[in-house]
């Protein structure tokens, strides 16, 4: 059976088959109709295409990522491997798109071409241009973070904010009073990236409510921004004794850097944060953490996503996620004067 049979027995013109099962091109609902039975009355086994013509849909989602330029975190990573091994459970496709930069001309064929039936929307700015794009195209989407005004969205995200506060409330019940926040990268901060602001908010509210001495950092994504950081802070701020932060990319750097300074935690500087659960119990000695569930999320944005798909109208829902904090060994009483 191909496309040619198809049409014969049709009476329609190879082309409208080709359209009818693309959608590339609109056909009539009477001639998609006629194709169908065709289809069906010849038993042809339905590839996704034919699955798309009787279903009305591609059987594809569209997932936009970073840049491709930009190297992906580890959490990044597992956020993209998380909604395709969901999406293949539910027999679709994951057509990855880039975005921002160079890349707004990929976003746009993914928004406006038909190309898929929803799309999930990854490293969610508080003010996000894409989500309101997605929203002008009436195309189906979920994000995994949420913007500022996120009511008029579907969404699973991480509360970065509350989790960071407890990590600082942690370390403060342990007698710490001079603390800082490992943030993300300065660029990702002055961007509006959400998880940053999050954490910067949960770490100067719970600094104010302990009446705790506070610094917050801006951090790269990378190891070796991870050792200037804590470099700079030896240097600079001798005073502080623990620190917190959401930048697990970094935590190979830190655990360096902080080694080769002589300094063994938790018994000279305690460190918490908020992390994937891999890179917690790899650091040394294991890192005190709220370990991030990117299998679960992607897997809840894939189940949002269907369900925005089958009922558009249907309320919007949204999941905002508290795992605990894991106490393992990188946090531990203030280190006595002297």
């Amino acid at each position: 059976m191909n496309i040619g049979e198809i049409a014969r027995r049709a009476g329609v013109s190879r082309s409208t088959v080709s359209y009818a099962l693309s959608g590339k091109r609109p056909v009539t609902e009477e001639t998609r109709r006629r194709i169908q039975a065709v289809i069906d009355e010849l038993d042809f086994r339905p590839n996704a295409a034919a699955r798309a013509l009787k279903e009305g849909r591609t059987r594809t989602i569209g997932l936009v990522i970073p840049p491709a330029s930009l190297r992906l975190t580890d959490m990044q990573l597992g956020f993209v491997a998380s909604v395709v091994e969901a999406a293949a459970r539910a027999d679709l496709d994951v057509l990855l798109s880039p975005s921002g930069g160079d890349h707004d001309r990929s976003f746009e064929r993914i928004t406006s071409g038909r190309r898929v039936d929803g799309v999930i929307l990854m490293e969610i700015r508080l003010e996000d241009q894409r989500v309101s794009r997605l929203q002008q195209a009436g195309l189906p989407f979920v994000t995994i973070g949420h913007t500022a005004n996120p009511d008029g969205t579907c969404w699973v995200d991480i509360d970065y904010g509350t989790l960071i506060a407890r990590c600082v409330h942690h370390l403060a019940d342990l007698g710490h009073r001079d603390i800082a926040l490992i943030n993300r990268s300065p660029e990702l901060v002055a961007a509006g990236y959400g998880p940053a602001q999050r954490a910067l908010e949960g770490f100067t509210e719970a600094a104010t409510q302990r009446n705790l001495n506070s610094l917050a950092l801006t951090c790269g994504d990378d190891a070796a921004a991870g050792e200037d950081c804590i470099q700079r802070l030896r240097e600079d701020h001798r005073e502080i004794t623990a620190a917190v932060t959401v930048n697990e990319a970094a935590l190979p750097g830190i655990q360096r850097a902080l080694e080769r300074a002589g300094v063994r935690v938790p018994r000279d500087f305690s460190l918490a944060g908020v992390a994937a659960r891999h890179w917690a119990e790899d650091f040394r000695p294991p890192l005190t953490a709220a370990d991030v569930p990117t299998i679960e999320m992607g897997g809840h944005a894939v189940d949002l996503l269907l369900e925005r798909i089958a009922a558009p109208d249907a309320p919007l829902r949204h999941l905002l996620l508290v795992p605990p904090i894991s106490l393992r060994s990188s946090t531990g009483p203030v280190p006595a004067a002297g």
